[in-house]
């Protein structure tokens, strides 16, 4: 899923520079993040210093990310951090937690103000947008309803995640572009260099995931 939350963003902006991380200390983000050339700084803010730690020590592969010098670490609490800075970030990816306890506020629309203040003109933000369709579509629903009200263009997707409850997890990506379609990437590679960089992203996977099945599309897609 690092693949997905990561590149639905990146690939719906046109030159993504400064990107914020709430959450994802685990470096599984940054380790997309840094994949891009445009990128000068990917900030990332966790709450919790040990989760870096155990992951640079015990998942390399993941924590890769915390070793370019792209990269600047906090530890903090991401709802005070995001609003340290308005105007600033191309793309702010929130890899949180569920929607409940100290995360929740990571889910409701004051939030989604703070990050909409904190990205430059024509921002893209993703976030973990609950967990499936089969569990949870008027939950995700309300949720995409409430980022709506704040982003001009949001829209809900999936990825299969074996691990996860059901097998899928969802993301909600959002620009402050009207006239942007997120559902469609704005930026291409060619499937060569797809190949060599991403073992699950593709320019397919990312217009098929905004693809639902009839009864979530009659909930989720109508709003």
């Amino acid at each position: 899923y690092q693949e997905m939350i990561t590149h639905l963003a990146m690939m719906s902006h046109p030159d993504p520079r400064k990107i914020l991380v709430i959450g994802g200390g685990d470096g599984g983000v940054l380790r997309e993040i840094v994949k891009h050339p445009s990128v000068e700084k990917a900030v990332l803010c966790d709450i919790d210093g040990v989760v870096a730690e155990v992951s640079k020590k015990f998942l390399p592969e993941m924590a890769v990310g915390y070793t370019s010098d792209k990269v600047e670490e906090h530890i903090d609490n991401g709802l005070i951090f995001i609003k340290k800075r308005q105007n600033y970030y191309d793309v702010i990816i929130t890899d949180s937690s569920d929607p409940e306890g100290p995360a929740k506020a990571l889910f409701e629309k004051p939030y989604f103000k703070d990050c909409y203040d904190a990205l430059t003109d024509g921002g893209v933000i993703t976030t973990q947008g609950s967990e499936n369709f089969w569990l949870n579509n008027n939950f995700i629903a309300k949720l995409k309803k409430d980022c709506k009200e704040v982003f001009p263009v949001v829209e809900w997707a999936w990825t299969s995640v074996p691990t996860y409850p059901s097998g899928s997890i969802g993301f909600l990506v959002g620009t402050k572009d009207k006239n942007r379609n997120v559902k469609k990437p704005l930026r291409t590679l060619p499937q060569e260099e797809e190949d060599k960089l991403f073992k699950y992203y593709n320019k397919e996977t990312h217009s098929a995931s905004f693809i639902l099945p009839t009864f979530a599309r009659k909930v989720i897609g109508s709003v």
